[in-house]
């Protein structure tokens, strides 16, 4: 027989059913992506957003407009989510001022709503001594001011969890290419694309880690549905694997999707370099230039991350730990890494370059 106590309970939404994700910087490239795995794995996304809401978010995020400083205003905007996403990213030429401070905005509001945070990481941290394979455990030697200060973002971040305020994860990853624009691949490699020209920073024989975002931010998920059930450490940072290509790997494969999408040249594609001589003397005055040189050794220095733990973690879709879960909630395991050729060609065809064909596997 039902009680009368439970037969008057009130039926919650199905927005109250779904967990919660506050993504902080949504409008941004990584926060973008972030959104959509996200809501394409149920969760209830709350958008933190500076201006209007980017069309690229999906139709069911919910924008908020509270500033990134105002934690307090924030968190009681976002009082139902259980994770922060940390996707906010300054201006190259403003990052060493303003990385660090907005960290703490972010981590203040995680710790009012008692929600785990994940931070986007990279490689930066490592140096230009970094060994050619970077595991979790790889020692920290920074060479740049952007490397230090990525070292004491994650020296704040385990200080706060190793007393209690929180529990967080630092999922780092390679340079970025698909789901938008702002990266090398899009501004330097691609550029010239249908001019029959591609560009290439470094030496071709020289292996560099690539993340494809829309995979970068699936991991996120991944680790965020273990995060919800208590099952990582306070602090524990991951690698995401991605794509590891020389520069002559990724533009022979760049030229192989040109050649299905229809955009090949008749005589071949040309390839150019970078002329980091000019840029490093041009950035004596130009500030994004000096930026760009500062960091110039990533394309000179081998290095691959090693994602065996992130892969251990999150296993093969039919693997993968189930979270208990509402029917509204039921995770989506999809391969964690997207194959190259279909990585690239879904990134060309996002940038407007070439028409979509015969239909691809989805990933």
């Amino acid at each position: 027989m039902t009680s009368l106590s439970s037969a008057v309970q009130p039926r919650r939404s199905t927005s109250e059913l779904r967990p919660s994700v506050l993504i902080l910087g949504a409008n941004g490239r990584l926060g973008c992506a972030a959104a959509r795995a996200f809501d394409a794995a149920g969760w209830r996304v709350l958008a933190q957003v500076r201006r209007d809401a980017s069309v690229e978010l999906p139709a069911r995020a919910e924008p908020l407009r509270q500033p990134l400083a105002d934690s307090a205003a924030l968190a009681g905007a976002a009082g139902s989510a259980s994770v922060v996403v940390h996707a906010v990213n300054p201006a190259y030429t403003r990052w060493d001022a303003e990385a660090l401070p907005a960290l703490q905005h972010g981590l203040d509001a995680a710790e009012r709503l008692g929600a785990h945070f994940m931070l986007p990481g990279n490689v930066y941290n490592f140096g230009a001594g970094m060994p050619a394979s970077l595991s979790e455990d790889t020692p920290q030697r920074p060479t740049t001011r952007k490397g230090e200060i990525r070292v004491q973002m994650e020296a704040l971040i385990k200080e706060r969890a190793a007393a209690g305020r929180l529990t967080a994860s630092v999922v780092r990853a390679g340079d970025f290419f698909g789901s938008g624009t702002g990266n090398w691949f899009d501004q330097a490699i691609v550029k010239s694309l249908r001019a029959g020209k591609l560009v290439y920073p470094g030496p071709l024989d020289v292996p560099h880690a690539w993340a494809y975002l829309p995979d970068l931010a699936r991991a996120f998920v991944r680790v965020a549905e273990h995060a919800r059930q208590q099952q990582l450490a306070p602090f524990t940072a991951w690698h995401f694997e991605g794509h590891t290509l020389t520069g002559a790997q990724l533009l022979e494969a760049l030229e192989a999707t040109a050649r299905d999408l229809g955009l090949a040249p008749t005589r071949g594609f040309r390839r150019g370099g970078m002329p980091w001589g000019l840029i490093g003397a041009v950035g004596r005055v130009v500030p994004l230039w000096r930026e760009l040189a500062r960091m110039a050794y990533l394309w000179r220095v081998p290095h691959a991350l090693d994602g065996a733990r992130l892969s251990a973690l999150c296993g093969a879709p039919d693997d993968a730990p189930t979270p208990q879960h509402t029917p509204q909630h039921t995770p989506q395991h999809t391969p964690l890494h997207t194959p190259l050729p279909i990585a690239l060609r879904k990134s060309l065809l996002a940038l407007g370059l070439g028409a979509a064909a015969a239909p691809q596997p989805a990933y």
